[in-house]
């Protein structure tokens, strides 16, 4: 509806200037918002106080002359409203709104869909947290953010692409492979002291007892360097497959697990360098080589080799973006958590560096996770140690509380994440809120199938006269804004405006169902109530879809 009305008026600014109503030819984009209060109408129009100064007439004025030019007898308007210094206020006819049931009822799944992504290839790369310890409640919104982005992305016409970077390469994989080995020595009867810089968690103790086990023979005609790097690579596997286990109960999978180590065994780190060495872009300092980052804005040059001839971790990350690009994506997506947020011009550096766009370089930066439990700080795992761990939260509340919850606010704002309240089966509880609406309707449409009142639920004319009272007119206009919010969504990279509108529509159908029956002795009313709420169904199960959140039939 917002888009006709854009066109409704852009069309008549045009046809005024070709009649000569406006003397210069100039036609700006209209802005169509949607007014705080609805007094002020469905929509309204700053787009005559934009082009009064152009035009040099008052925007009271020009208001006036666009409305004069706005064109038909069949318009969706009923009324248009000039307010304050030019403001214009367009009011619907109810009428119109009830089109887009018709348009749920035919879509069905693919309501809200569009093709703005034009078939863009996009690579989401997300969570890849490193393989030396579980996940936290922290990598748990990462991965909602993440996966929800590339569901939303993809509903609009992208093609895309999930990746998981494997940092297993490196200091923290060697320091995880001695922490292991330490505690596997103390199995052993050795006494340890336990440096600070080694990985505290219980879970070390679990893979060092594994090791013990089952590769003690291997490990006793070994020296203790081929010790160390046995238990890294063993305990780096072990942790991955507990990463790609807790992922899959969480609800998401990957295209790609992308190694780190690859890079280098591969030549690619190498290559990258070399390329930038070529193109001066790398030099040399006290021994070290440097990437000249601050002429591409970032505040200082950054370190690609030490002077110990060991690379650092952003020429491994210039080598796995740059292969990114060679593997045709149109953009690179990832998403990080929020304390990397310095890292950032460096990379756009590099990717500036190699002939890209940085535009076609987005980063998402997720804030931080406060678990609670009733209001009250959860105390750190026993189990893991220093982590809270993403596991026991879906294991507590469930996949769908989880997800639901982490996209239930601006990844850029910190999340208090409740678990009494995640398990309530109340409306205090946001996801159970939502969902309860989806099953309510189900619950409805199968008791008028055996009262034999559910007619077909076909889409007709006389819609427009049996569902007219306030709520219903309510539930249209939303239902009606679903694929704006969607669009909107995909462009600016933002779950959290599917979850809102979830949570505005079910509020909704809450308020309606509490004052109306949809079940009447009214056979037509009957109908097409039943055709409202069933809409109100689909869209329910798309937007829960998009978050990667279920649509219970029952509850």
């Amino acid at each position: 509806m917002k888009k006709s009305i854009k066109n409704i008026v852009e069309n008549a600014v045009k046809k005024a200037i070709q009649n000569g109503d406006m003397p210069v030819p100039i036609s700006p984009d209209a802005e169509i918002e949607a007014p705080k209060i609805d007094s002020h109408g469905d929509f309204s129009s700053n787009i005559a106080m934009v082009m009064a100064s152009a035009q040099k007439m008052p925007p009271r004025k020009l208001a006036e002359i666009i409305i004069k030019n706005i064109e038909g007898p069949d318009t969706i308007l009923a009324r248009i409203e000039i307010a304050g210094p030019g403001f214009m206020n367009f009011f619907i006819n109810e009428a119109a709104w009830h089109p887009v049931l018709k348009k749920i009822h035919h879509d069905g799944d693919r309501f809200g869909s569009s093709s703005i992504g034009k078939g863009k290839r996009v690579q989401v790369e997300f969570v890849s947290a490193n393989p030396t310890g579980p996940l936290h409640v922290g990598h748990g919104r990462g991965a909602a953010v993440g996966d929800a982005v590339a569901n939303i992305l993809s509903f609009c016409g992208h093609d895309i692409k999930r990746e998981y970077y494997i940092n297993d390469s490196g200091r923290q994989i060697q320091t995880l492979g001695r922490s292991v080995f330490l505690r596997l020595q103390e199995f052993l009867g050795e006494s340890i002291v336990f440096p600070d810089d080694c990985y505290q968690g219980a879970y070390i103790k679990d893979i060092a007892r594994t090791v013990l086990e089952h590769h003690k023979t291997d490990l006793d005609v070994c020296n203790e360097q081929e010790k160390i790097t046995f238990c890294a690579t063993f305990a780096a596997q072990n942790i991955l497959e507990g990463i790609k286990s807790d992922l899959l109960s969480f609800g998401v999978t990957f295209d790609l697990w992308y190694s780190e180590q690859s890079l280098f065994d591969n030549g690619k780190v190498e290559a990258a360098l070399n390329e930038f060495k070529g193109n001066g872009h790398i030099y040399e300092k006290d021994g070290a080589l440097w990437f000249n980052t601050s002429r591409y804005g970032d505040e200082k040059d950054r370190v690609v080799v030490r002077n110990n001839g060991q690379t650092t971790y952003f020429a491994s990350d210039i080598a796995y973006h740059q292969d990114k690009f060679k593997r045709g994506f149109d953009k690179v997506v990832d998403v990080w958590g929020a304390d990397h947020h310095g890292y950032i011009p460096r990379l756009k550096a590099s990717i500036e560096a190699s002939g890209k766009d940085c535009d076609q370089f987005h980063v998402i930066l997720i804030q931080l996770v406060n678990l609670l439990r009733a209001g009250e700080p959860v105390a750190m795992s026993t189990r893991s140690g220093e982590f809270d761990a993403l596991c026991d939260v879906i294991n507590e509340v469930g996949k769908d509380a989880a997800r639901f919850i982490f996209l239930s606010r601006h990844y850029e704002s910190p999340l208090d994440f409740d678990l009494e309240l995640a398990k309530k089966k109340s409306n205090d509880n946001p996801v159970y809120y939502v969902q309860y609406v989806h099953a309510r309707i189900e619950s409805i449409i199968r008791k008028g199938k055996e009262e034999n009142v559910a007619g077909d639920m076909t889409y007709n004319d006389q819609l427009s006269t049996v569902l007219n009272a306030p709520e219903e007119i309510k539930m249209l206009k939303i239902l009606a804004r679903y694929p704006e919010v969607v669009e909107y969504s995909a462009i600016h990279m933002e779950p959290h405006r599917i979850t809102f509108y979830l949570m505005e529509l079910a509020s909704a159908f809450h308020g309606y169902y509490n004052k109306l029956r949809v079940l009447t002795d009214d056979p037509s009313l009957t109908s097409g109530r039943l055709y409202l709420i069933r809409a109100v169904q689909q869209v329910i199960k798309n937007g829960l879809v998009l978050l990667g959140v279920s649509a219970p039939l029952s509850m």
